[in-house]
């Protein structure tokens, strides 16, 4: 099954990538690697998903926030791709800011939001490195933040 055949039973539907709101690109190609600029976490409304975990957003919700930040993250290498994604032959490295009071230990379970959907759609090539961190907040007051290390042909 194609990568699009896979969004496709999903039910995923790519958005066009949002224009950066800082001094950043979106994305970045050296070589075969091409570097996806950090993700904040958005509701089905395109509002900031705001909020801590431990505080006022329970552990499934963060995987949901995570989840939606990996779709997003995946049209933006689509355009990175010059709109092809099957030119993708690795999902390389993860990293997700988890916005979580000083208690919160979950991270790793809020960032398996991305690590699954990432491995359902690319399948083995989705299979990645990562690093799951709690942080004191995030831009916006987001709960979660994700950037992606893609290997691509």
């Amino acid at each position: 099954m194609s990568v699009y055949e896979k969004l496709k039973s999903l039910d995923i539907t790519l958005a066009a990538p949002a224009a950066p709101v800082a001094a950043y690109v979106m994305h970045v190609q050296t070589g075969n690697l091409v570097f996806i600029s950090g993700h904040i976490a958005k509701k089905p409304d395109g509002s900031i998903w705001a909020g801590q975990l431990g505080k006022n957003i329970s552990t499934d919700e963060g995987k949901q926030a995570a989840r939606g930040v990996a779709v997003a993250l995946i049209g933006t290498l689509q355009e990175a791709c010059g709109g092809d994604l099957n030119r993708v032959k690795r999902i390389v490295k993860l990293t997700s800011l988890v916005n979580s009071t000083a208690d919160f230990t979950d991270h790793h379970l809020v960032t398996n939001g991305a690590s699954e959907l990432l491995g359902d759609v690319f399948g083995d090539a989705g299979k990645h490195a990562r690093a799951a961190f709690g942080v004191a907040q995030i831009p916006l007051g987001a709960c979660v933040e994700i950037d992606l290390v893609v290997e691509v042909a």
